[in-house]
C-alpha cells in the first residue's frame, strides 16, 4: 500500500491509503505501486486516479502541482483540485465556452496563455465528472 497525502494552498485535501497512482506529469502518463523508485514529478492539469484500499478507483481533477513519491509515500502538492461529486458541470461547461470564445477572439487584450490554461482546466474537469 502507498500512503498518499494530497495538499493545496487550503490545507490537506485527501490522507489515504492507496494500492496505485495515475497521473500524468509534464513528460507523459505514469503508474506508480507500491516499491515504486523515488521519484520527484512536475503534474500537469489532468485526471489524478487511485485504486483504493477496497480496489474501488477514485478520479479527481489537479490543476497542476507536483509529487513527491518515496518509500511508499506519495505527497502531492497541487494548486487546486476536485474530485468527481465537488465538480459544479454547468461551472465547468460556461467555463470551457468562455475560453473557446478568448481564443477565438484572439486580440490584442486577450491574454493567449490565460485563456489555453482555463480551456485545459475546464476540459479535465468535464472529462472527470464525464468518466
Amino acid at each position: 500500500m502507498i500512503h498518499c497525502k494530497i495538499v493545496t494552498p487550503l490545507g490537506v485535501y485527501r490522507d489515504v491509503m492507496v494500492k496505485n497512482i495515475h497521473c500524468t506529469s509534464v513528460e507523459g502518463e505514469m503508474t506508480i505501486l507500491p516499491n515504486h523508485m523515488p521519484v520527484f514529478i512536475s503534474l500537469k492539469s489532468s485526471p489524478l486516479k487511485f485504486l483504493n484500499e477496497f480496489d474501488k478507483k477514485k478520479e479527481y481533477a489537479v490543476a497542476g502541482g507536483f509529487l513527491y513519491y518515496e518509500n511508499n509515500e506519495a505527497l502531492f502538492l497541487v494548486d487546486a483540485i476536485e474530485g468527481k461529486g465537488d465538480i459544479d458541470i454547468e461551472r465547468a461547461r460556461r467555463a470551457y465556452r468562455r475560453a473557446r470564445e478568448r481564443l477565438e477572439k484572439r486580440d490584442s487584450t486577450t491574454n493567449m496563455k490565460r485563456a489555453e490554461l482555463a480551456l485545459v482546466r475546464a476540459i479535465n474537469r468535464i472529462h472527470v465528472y464525464d468518466d
